[in-house]
């Protein structure tokens, strides 16, 4: 036998790779040389317990030797404990309370119960509720999609994404978002992080230095320093992002609807100074529209992209309104950059599956995603007015911001009460950051004196859950 790899022959099994290109000589060679390398495959744990083999029949003919020699080889694994055997149920690997290892191979300690299962309460900003995902709409657009999608959906994909998502993004964003723009001007990818890699890898699109605000993701902050590009932070006060202090950089990245982790929206005189920054410099305003779907007691706030298409780039995902697990984005991008973004992300559709944005499209065209978003907005706002209600209850000293819209909220702390808050937090069960994580390390003191306080992210527990993760963050917190 040379093979090792077997195909199942005129679809009576299943693929199995066996390395058997050691065959043994003499009565019963290849029977033998059969039962070592599945014996080999039992031992190493490449076939776990309870893998199903394939039938006598099958295998046989993958591997051109008579179907006694397959029968044999079995029944003597099943005698030595190997396999079993049972009508209807096929031969599978024996179960073993412990596994065969094969020499040199470490046994894989497993976690202990505790750290397996994490924290009891997770109030992390940044997730939606993963329990209210549209599952039976998404699925009556995908199943849609699927049926109606034209043979080419299957060849390699389109970089700059599927027009029938683009068609339906352009619609949605004008309408929703104020967005003005065309189809060819949008590039789908798989979320911000992506885009950012596609704006800034190898300088191909834009180059630092890029002004951020002085609290954001410091995950954002690492990615953009491995592609070389130095941040340079803006201070931050009740209008949002200081933009008067832009000078040379050649970029500047807002959360101008949500200043994220702080909350409220960038004022309207900064968003014009921003947009007249871009112009006079030959800039570009990076506008992360992370969450604008959700507000509660203001006035929706549109893109800062209407003021000017060409001097602001628009970015945004579904990882807030539907899941992370979607892993669709999009780039609204001036005409100038459109062919040097496509350049950087290649010929070909590498990130976002075709299908999935197949059937975000059908998704969006149909109405399912803005009663999804309608839906969850009220979810939200009543998760919001339960935190607010529990913290005037329990802890009135502690002061919330960034409640108007989004997914989290800030609670102001006394000075140098965060870390404890923190540690309590721990103790308790509840999985939250503090303020001081998202705040960038060249941040000037003299310019924006640092705050205590916690980021408690309200739309990730599910809505059974959320009242014990309200007492636990409760009795978490610094007495008054």
């Amino acid at each position: 036998m040379e093979k090792s790899w077997v195909n199942s022959a005129e679809g009576l099994g299943f693929d199995l790779h066996l390395e058997t290109t050691a065959e043994r000589t003499g009565p019963g060679g290849r029977r033998a040389a059969l039962g070592d390398a599945l014996r080999e495959a039992v031992r190493s744990g490449r076939l776990a317990p309870g893998t199903r083999l394939p039938p006598y029949r099958s295998l046989a003919a993958d591997l051109g030797v008579a179907r006694n020699t397959v029968a044999d080889a079995y029944a003597e694994l099943v005698a030595e404990g190997w396999l079993t055997a049972r009508q209807g149920s096929g031969t599978r690997v024996a179960e073993r309370t412990e596994p065969l290892r094969a020499a040199g191979h470490a046994r894989v300690p497993r976690k202990s119960p505790s750290r397996a299962r994490g924290p009891r309460h997770d109030l992390r900003q940044g997730t939606p509720d993963r329990s209210t995902f549209p599952r039976a709409a998404w699925l009556t657009s995908y199943r849609r999609a699927l049926q109606q999608a034209p043979d080419e959906v299957f060849g390699p994909g389109d970089p700059a994404g599927r027009v029938e998502l683009r068609e339906a993004l352009a619609e949605y964003l004008a309408r929703a978002r104020g967005v003005r723009t065309e189809p060819g001007r949008i590039v789908i990818c798989s979320g911000f992080a992506h885009a950012l890699r596609l704006l800034f890898q190898n300088a191909q699109v834009l180059r630092g230095p890029l002004a951020v605000e002085a609290y954001g993701l410091p995950f954002h902050r690492e990615l953009l320093a491995g592609a070389g590009v130095r941040t340079v932070p803006l201070p931050l006060d009740e209008q949002g992002a200081d933009v008067g202090r832009l000078t040379r950089e050649r970029a500047v990245l807002l959360t101008p609807a949500h200043q994220f982790p702080t909350g409220g929206p960038l004022h309207a005189e900064r968003r014009a100074a921003a947009v007249d920054w871009a112009r006079a410099r030959d800039g570009v305003v990076l506008e992360d529209d992370y969450d604008g779907e959700f507000r509660y007691d203001r006035k929706p706030v549109g893109a800062v992209q209407g003021l000017d298409p060409e001097r602001v780039i628009y970015l945004g995902s579904v990882s807030k309104s539907l899941s992370p697990a979607v892993r669709l984005g999009w780039m609204v991008l001036p005409e100038r950059y459109v062919d040097g973004v496509l350049a950087a992300k290649g010929e070909r559709e590498a990130w976002a599956s075709v299908l999935d944005q197949l059937a975000l499209a059908d998704f969006l065209v149909s109405g399912a995603y803005d009663r999804h978003v309608r839906r969850m907005r009220q979810r939200y706002r009543s998760r919001r007015d339960r935190l607010v209600a529990a913290l005037a209850a329990h802890a009135p000293h502690v002061e919330v911001s960034g409640v108007a819209a989004g997914l989290h909220a800030v609670l102001r702390l006394p000075p140098g009460t965060e870390r404890s808050a923190v540690k309590a937090a721990v103790w308790q069960g509840v999985a939250l950051d503090g303020l001081a994580e998202f705040r960038h390390p060249e941040a000037s003191a003299a310019d924006m004196p640092a705050q205590d306080g916690l980021v408690v992210g309200y739309a990730t527990p599910s809505e059974a859950a959320y009242g014990a993760a309200l007492e636990a963050l409760c009795a978490s917190l610094p007495p008054g």
